[in-house]
């Protein structure tokens, strides 16, 4: 799992994806109904860093939570690490998780998945990252 020097870049790619209706929570530490935002893959020879990330709520008022996944499988929810924890995102509203002042990056073999609070309205994400390498 290595990362390029981001000293001595020769591409820097700025990606926008979304995701709408994100999944919801099934189980356990919320292993199971993850949406994955971004993922970089094992050998990509890049680093991902995330700029922005935000959910926005479709109607009722709704809690997410955004984990970072040590490994693309999020079966392995022991190497998980939480981002952030049942994030309330007001009705017709939008919460920026990760902005430039907090970015994250993800190196190889690492993912960002976000799921929604059981019995909560339907959340959209909206993510914007550099690709570099």
């Amino acid at each position: 799992m290595a990362a390029p020097n981001i000293v001595n870049v020769t591409t820097i790619t700025g990606v926008t994806t979304f995701h709408a209706g994100i999944a919801v929570t099934t189980g356990g530490k919320g292993t199971l109904g993850i949406t994955t935002v971004v993922s970089n893959a094992a050998s990509s020879g890049k680093v991902l860093k995330i700029n922005s990330l935000v959910a926005a709520s479709i109607g009722a008022t709704t809690g997410v939570t955004l984990q970072y996944f040590n490994h693309i499988n999020h079966a392995s929810a022991a190497s998980t690490v939480s981002i952030g924890m049942t994030m309330a995102v007001p009705t017709f509203s939008t919460l920026a998780i990760i902005t430039k002042d907090n970015s994250v990056y993800l190196e190889e073999n690492t993912s960002l998945g976000i799921f929604a609070q059981p019995l909560t309205g339907p959340i959209d994400v909206v993510c914007s990252y550099e690709e570099i390498s």
